[in-house]
């Protein structure tokens, strides 16, 4: 199974790599993964500012922080996993890798904001849900 695990280094993926590993049926070599990190982008009047190297290590950095702990999980499992790092919105991003890229299973951590956080703050996983046609497990 190709599997595509949406990452943001909260405690949201933490829960979601804990359900993983306490779900052995997710993990092993079986499977193929990709982890994915999206990095806001900085506003275009400030990267038009700022030197392009520059910027390029903000979002390498930024990512490197979320995969090091997903890195150290997957090595004691003894599993191999391709990270990929994009920038952008995050839930337009998720969905469209996840489509364009053909994977069998989307999973990701949801912060449960619940009806009103979602009214006040809208939700990326709502939005990954609605744009995106790859099945997704969502871990709470």
């Amino acid at each position: 199974m190709k599997i595509l695990i949406a990452a943001d280094g909260s405690s949201y993926t933490k829960r979601m790599l804990a359900y993983l590993a306490a779900h052995d049926e997710w993990l092993g070599n079986l499977h193929d993964y990709t982890v994915l990190n999206v990095v806001a982008a900085v506003p275009a009047r400030a990267a038009a500012v700022m030197d392009r190297a520059v910027l390029k290590d903000y979002y390498a950095e930024t990512s490197e922080a979320v995969f090091k702990p997903i890195r150290t999980f997957f090595k004691k499992q003894g599993i191999e996993a391709t990270y990929v790092s994009k920038v952008g919105h995050a839930a337009d991003v998720i969905a469209k890798v996840a489509g364009a890229q053909d994977f069998d299973l989307l999973v990701m951590g949801s912060h449960g904001h619940g009806t009103l956080g979602n009214l006040v703050l809208g939700s990326v996983t709502n939005k990954v849900l609605a744009g995106c046609h790859t099945p997704t497990l969502l871990i709470r």
